[in-house]
């Protein structure tokens, strides 16, 4: 007997048009410019959001299973480490600095990553979008949720692991430079956040951070933090994706969004490269074992990578952000500036500092031949010889910071690299000062959103960053201490030195002890 035909099963790309489109509608007793008032305040115009397409036309069903396979091979991965006493395998306690690193400046900025595509779905008219940024706002709550998780184990054996991922991001000086670059981005429009995170983050830094660290974390041990990066990694594919289609959707639907478009470029690319200033300082001098320095992986993985990006955005009329032309310079310096002021104030950070040994110091030489011999070598070299003689030099007093990327006044004159780079703008009868060229042209194209900044060394000098109830007229007032408490840093433990460390001590003796037993 004949069997009654069936309906014809759905193609991926009409199966994709009923999970994603067939689920939007237009509004009946609130007009849709009511619903979605972020659409148009930015300037973008947009004529038929049908026209975005998603390269991966990922449904929420794929979606899940596909997660939920990374997760099962994840945690394997993770309850392994831990139960095999993993932290042990690491080349020395000196990279757990680096981890450190990692989770006080990079980890909470996924949750914040989480909420501003939630924010930006729901502000987008337009259900493609839509979708993506719901899918990629419940992976950035993953990335947060598994870097933490698989960071933790070190948190039962080493210091200053307790609270860089809730309270310290809000609080520790230098973090205020990648909340700041979040901060700048969540208070901006859903376009504006699309270029900021979906290009800067996600394209500019994500090729610089992820690839780097994990490479080097594999190459000193750590195959728990390489687990969750590679884990990570296939999630960023899709993001960066995502980001691109923003930019080229923009670009198509009409002339008039190319000003603006090039603008956000501009802006968030040195907003970005201003924040990898923390990954080239952890390349160069924070891994035992290196993989390659800062400036072979900028050449790598923007100069070649981001060269190609820009040729192919090229057709729609976007050109190289001018300030790649610094860059080139800066690759140069950045690193061994950032590390220098650590170094300076490490008894206001939260991890440990050290100077480079002679070996180092010949590997940044063969590294850098135009520039470290010159500048930095003799630098280090004195502060050695200072240290060794029970003078070790810290900085006392505090700095003046960018008003912009709210990092120190550290960096030098494109073409004097013995002269701090200072750059003033006036606003409203007030003087301000950034960091650079770019960090001035953003300032003054922006005033009144960058005079609002939160800076640190403001905010301590005013008395605002001490433990309530605290009272500065006492005897023997040390105003650092209570900054410190109020950072919940513990003061010789968690910062300070690694020579003599406790991270240094429990390494040794745990390794030794793990020695015996076999």
């Amino acid at each position: 007997m004949d069997m009654k035909a069936t309906k014809k099963k759905l193609g991926l790309k009409e199966k994709y048009a009923h999970m994603t489109r067939g689920l939007g509608w237009d509004t009946t007793y609130q007009p849709m410019d009511k619903v979605f008032p972020q659409a148009a305040f930015e300037g973008i115009k947009i004529h038929d959001w049908d026209k975005w397409e998603d390269p991966f036309r990922l449904t929420m069903d794929a979606y899940w299973k596909y997660q939920a396979e990374k997760e099962r091979k994840l945690y394997a991965v993770l309850d392994a480490f831990a139960q095999n006493n993993g932290h042990l395998g690491i080349t020395d306690a000196r990279y757990l600095n680096a981890v450190k690193l990692f989770l006080t400046g990079i980890s909470p900025l996924e949750y914040v990553a989480h909420r501003g595509f939630a924010a930006a779905g729901r502000n987008f008219p337009g259900v493609g979008p839509r979708v993506a940024c719901l899918m990629q706002s419940i992976d950035e709550v993953r990335h947060a949720q598994t870097q933490i998780h698989a960071l933790s184990n070190y948190n039962k054996f080493y210091e200053g692991f307790h609270a860089g991922a809730t309270h310290q991001i809000e609080r520790v000086w230098y973090l205020s430079v990648p909340k700041s670059f979040f901060d700048d981005a969540f208070s901006a429009g859903p376009f504006e956040w699309m270029i900021a995170i979906g290009f800067s983050f996600e394209y500019v830094l994500t090729n610089l951070l992820f690839v780097p660290f994990m490479s080097g974390a594999a190459y000193n041990g750590d195959m728990a933090t390489v687990t969750f990066g590679f884990s990570a990694q296939s999630d960023e594919a899709r993001h960066m994706t995502l980001g691109l289609e923003c930019i080229k959707f923009m670009l198509e639907q009409d002339p008039d969004n190319l000003p603006i478009v090039q603008k956000w470029i501009d802006k968030w690319a040195w907003r970005g490269i201003r924040v990898l200033t923390l990954v080239g300082m952890m390349m160069d001098y924070m891994l035992p074992k290196r993989v390659m320095s800062w400036k072979e992986a900028w050449e790598i993985y923007f100069e070649q990578n981001g060269g190609a990006l820009f040729n192919d955005l090229a057709k729609y009329g976007i050109k190289v952000p001018e300030c790649i032309t610094q860059c080139t310079v800066d690759k140069e310096h950045i690193s061994h500036q950032a590390w220098a002021t650590f170094y300076q104030y490490a008894h206001a950070s939260d991890f440990h500092t050290w100077l480079p040994n002679d070996e180092e110091m010949d590997w940044l030489s063969a590294k850098y031949p135009n520039t470290f011999d010159k500048y930095y070598r003799p630098r280090f070299t004195q502060w050695r010889e200072m240290a060794d003689k029970g003078e070790r030099f810290y900085n006392n007093t505090l700095p003046m910071l960018c008003q912009v990327c709210q990092i120190p006044m550290v960096f030098t004159e494109p073409d004097d690299p013995t002269k701090i780079c200072y750059r003033e703008s006036e606003y409203q009868g007030e003087k301000y000062h950034t960091c650079s060229d770019g960090c001035k042209h953003i300032f003054d194209d922006e005033p009144e959103k960058y005079i609002q900044a939160w800076l640190p060394v403001h905010q301590i000098y005013q008395g605002n960053c001490f433990p309530e109830g605290t009272d500065p007229t006492v005897e023997g007032f040390d105003p650092m201490l209570k900054v410190l408490e109020w950072y919940h840093i513990e003061n010789g433990k968690d910062n300070m030195d690694y020579e003599g460390s406790g991270d240094q001590a429990n390494f040794a003796a745990w390794r030794g002890m793990a020695t015996q037993n076999t």
